[in-house]
């Protein structure tokens, strides 16, 4: 049944449950991008754009559940009772919550297909796979963990990352419908302080392991890592030896909060594309390619090193030099391997004449974002000029944090807002739609990025 009604459009008259939020971060890698592709480690930690999904649960008279992915322009109701759940409860294909799941069962993405066939059925066929990745990832994990009793719902995602930049966008999603799932049929306690860590880890590795499911459905052949950073946060040091086997993510539990800024150059970018382009330079250039590949590593382990040493302060410029320089040497090396861009090298020499930061491409290269370590002297007027030169240039620029938290909680979704409601302000469906672009639903929801709210809970 596809979603076109008014039942969203309205407070449902007797909820069932209050509404409530979970949160997710973005992620960038910072150390290691096509040398991770050898065998070699890369780092990647969190950023402070993220995803938002309000859970809304409707009376008893309804028996349907919504997606409504505004940012993208999906709205698509199934109703509940009609969805596969045979399919998913045959003996031998039931997943519980705790299973490690590491791939698809073929049999139940072909039992899903004809609930995933009227999905945006009106739109071009580049939109319409958005819509039908996000909605297949979303099926699959209500099919896995939910049941045919569930309350009837409606799930509302609002982000400020931006989609196709190499921000890990798909896996921030999946792991807010993965904890939401989670959190509805009961299986997650807390997040609170007092949590014991070994409850906290147990908890961590469930949402994370049901969101790597999430991106299975929409990358086929994911790392896992993007989920990993996008539920745990700060910072993982990942490296994947073989291919048939996860890989090795190690978590940076005290990777220090680093002002970043990010600019998207909107430039579009094939990964497989630039990953052939390094083969390519292996073959042609073998030892050349491989002492690059082995010095990008050395660069990996050295802020590694730095940053897990017992004197790292990230208040001692001497200690953020050292990282910019390694900033700028990753850089170096991509360029040498032919994965920078035009645009890139326009954004590179912008922040370097402007004197602020230490500026290097992330993710695969050829297009995408930029990122640049800001110096602790780098003052918002020449931030805010930079700005402007990027605006002139097409680009986007964010001031983000680098290294914050990862999957959170809001329950119930009620913040103290500033404003006179008894209690806080409710964020319902009407309020979290109206908020237009990342400022307002930051300013409205946000976790951190303009204040700290302390009723977003985190597993710590």
């Amino acid at each position: 049944m596809n979603g076109s009604g008014p039942v969203h459009g309205r407070r449902s008259s007797s909820p069932m449950a209050p509404p409530f939020m979970v949160s997710a971060p973005g992620k960038v890698i910072v150390f290691g991008e096509h040398a991770v592709v050898y065998g070699k480690a890369a780092m990647a930690a969190a950023i402070s754009l993220r995803s938002y999904l309000l859970v809304t649960t409707l009376s008893k008279s309804h028996r349907t559940v919504t997606l409504v992915f505004p940012d993208v322009g999906l709205d698509h109701t199934w109703t509940i009772e009609d969805l596969p759940w045979s399919a998913f409860a045959n003996e031998g294909k039931k997943r519980r919550y705790y299973d490690m799941v590491t791939s698809l069962d073929h049999d139940l993405v072909k039992a899903m297909q004809p609930y995933l066939a009227d999905v945006s059925i009106h739109l071009p066929e580049q939109e319409r796979k958005v819509h039908h990745a996000a909605a297949s990832s979303f099926l699959y994990l209500f099919l896995s963990l939910s049941s045919p009793t569930a309350p009837a719902c409606i799930y509302t995602l609002r982000s400020t990352l931006p989609i196709g930049a190499g921000l890990g966008s798909s896996a921030s999603i999946c792991v807010c419908i993965s904890a939401a799932l989670l959190k509805q049929i009961q299986i997650l306690s807390g997040p609170h302080a007092d949590q014991p860590s070994g409850e906290v880890d147990t908890q961590i590795e469930r949402i994370n392991r049901w969101a790597f499911v999430g991106e299975l459905c929409i990358h086929g052949n994911p790392s896992g890592v993007d989920n990993t950073v996008s539920t745990r946060g700060k910072a993982v040091l990942f490296k994947r030896t073989d291919y048939n086997r996860p890989p090795e993510v190690t978590p940076l539990k005290d990777f220090p909060e680093l002002p970043l800024l990010l600019v998207n150059t909107k430039q579009s970018r094939s990964t497989s594309v630039e990953v052939a382009k390094v083969a390519a330079m292996k073959q042609k250039h073998p030892t050349i390619t491989e002492a690059t590949l082995n010095s990008i590593d050395e660069v990996t382990n050295s802020a590694h090193d730095l940053i897990t040493s017992e004197g790292f302060d990230v208040r001692s410029d001497q200690n953020l030099e050292h990282l910019g320089d390694l900033f700028r040497i990753n850089h170096g090396h991509l360029v040498s391997l032919g994965v920078s861009h035009p645009k890139l090298e326009h954004i590179r020499e912008l922040v370097d004449y402007a004197d602020i930061g230490w500026t290097k491409l992330t993710g695969a290269g050829g297009g995408g974002c930029a990122i640049s370590l800001l110096k602790s002297n780098a003052d918002a007027a020449t931030i805010k000029r930079l700005e402007e030169k990027f605006q002139e240039a097409g680009f986007e620029q964010y001031v983000v944090t680098l290294g914050g938290d990862g999957v959170g909680v809001l329950y119930p979704s009620v913040l103290y807002n500033g404003t006179d409601e008894k209690g806080g302000e409710e964020i319902d469906q009407q309020k979290f739609l109206r908020a237009e672009g990342a400022d307002e639903i930051e300013r409205l929801v946000g976790v951190g990025l303009h204040e700290k709210r302390v009723q977003w809970k985190f597993w710590r």
